[in-house]
């Protein structure tokens, strides 16, 4: 819970009331997006009620794993990141950027489609409400489609209060708890038979949406209770990060002989960039049709692995898995910084779990560490063992 929110702004209320909560955001015009149990993972996609949240359900995770487990208890929120992120909603994986016909010598455009959905994202991570907040600031120019559905989007957030095994938010200062940017927050507390939520409001539109569902005041010990087990969480984490040193270390670690281990089992498959919630590269596609009457350009994700990525006139710059893995993980961690003022990286752990050969970002930035200058080595204060 943020510590800005007033006692007068947190509520409490029964899980059963989740389905007037639902039925609120649709009654405000949103398309309602959040977890839901498809094809044996806990996935994204559009809720057609409350009750398809998953309920009862948890994941095991590990290096290159990912498992359903049940749960029991019924929990709707008792899992770690699954291997979507929001990103596809605000930053879709392939788009239409413009169509034309032609007309005469020319081409003139296609209408214009119709205004994009209004989205609630029910049920965004602490680590993913950062990964949002990194992409506004990357493709949230004035103007552009990003924009325009990150204007409208309502944010419900969840805290964490039972990290993943992959999961490092904690040390990257990007959860357990929700930092600020959410309209709803809350945090699940199940008990035996007694299913609750605290929820805190963080925006008008919050306050407006929830002033259509059963809730009650919240006493000091329920909120004691939420913000105790938010704050357990944080020593439950499965990897922790050196956060404090990622920018200089990466920068010392240039020539590290750990590149070459790491590219004798790296695949350059791209895994980790479609998973990550914070990787925006993108390609554009300009193709016809057979009788050249009509052009479309589209927009598609694309990744620094892939080899024509980086391809110029004469070939590409990073024509070996080294030098392909060594870009990626010091643009996320290090130069990031410069561009953007922080971490590329908000410890969700997907990069891990989604990694075909359960390549570990976490023990290849500590091999990095053991390699370099011996101010990088030395613990700094408060950092996790």
């Amino acid at each position: 819970m943020t510590g800005a929110t007033n006692a007068a702004d947190v509520r409490l209320m029964e899980a059963s009331s989740l389905t007037q909560l639902y039925e609120a955001l649709r009654g405000a015009g949103y398309l309602v997006i959040g977890p839901t149990v498809r094809d044996g993972a806990i996935v994204l996609a559009e809720l057609e009620s409350a009750g398809q949240l998953p309920f009862g359900w948890g994941v095991t995770l590990g290096p290159g794993g990912y498992r359903l487990r049940e749960r029991t208890d019924q929990a709707a929120f008792g899992h770690a990141a699954g291997p979507q992120s929001w990103k596809q909603f605000l930053h879709p994986p392939r788009e239409k950027l413009w169509s034309a016909r032609r007309a005469g010598d020319g081409f003139e455009p296609d209408p214009v489609p119709e205004a994009e959905p209004k989205f609630a994202f029910f049920g965004v991570r602490p680590c993913d409400l950062r990964a949002i907040q990194i992409q506004d600031q990357v493709l949230g120019r004035d103007g552009s489609r990003y924009a325009a559905r990150r204007e409208t989007a309502f944010i419900i957030a969840v805290n964490c209060t039972e990290p993943g095994e992959t999961c490092f938010c904690t040390s990257m200062g990007t959860g357990p708890e929700a930092g600020p940017g959410y309209d709803l927050a809350l945090t699940e507390l199940v008990s035996g038979a007694q299913h609750r939520f605290l929820i805190e409001v963080g925006s008008p539109a919050g306050a407006q949406v929830l002033a259509g569902v059963p809730v009650q005041g919240a006493d000091d010990a329920t909120v004691a209770s939420a913000r105790g087990a938010v704050a357990d969480a944080a020593s439950l984490m499965g990897r922790s990060m050196p956060a404090g040193i990622l920018h200089e270390l990466m920068a010392a670690s240039h020539d590290a002989a750990r590149w070459d281990d790491v590219a004798a089992r790296c695949l350059s498959c791209g895994n980790c960039t479609m998973a990550c919630p914070t990787c925006f590269c993108t390609g554009v596609d300009d193709v016809t049709d057979l009788s050249g009457e009509h052009v479309e350009r589209w927009q598609h994700w694309d990744s620094c692995f892939d080899l024509d990525f980086s391809y110029l006139h004469g070939g590409p710059v990073r024509s070996s898995p080294k030098s392909r893995y060594r870009q990626w993980l010091t643009h996320k961690l290090g130069t990031w910084h410069d561009q953007f003022g922080s971490s590329g990286c908000v410890g969700c752990g997907r990069c891990i779990v989604w990694c075909p050969v359960g390549i570990d970002l976490t023990e290849e930035v500590a091999a990095l560490r053991a390699e370099a200058p011996a101010q990088l080595r030395a613990e700094a204060p408060g950092e996790p063992r």
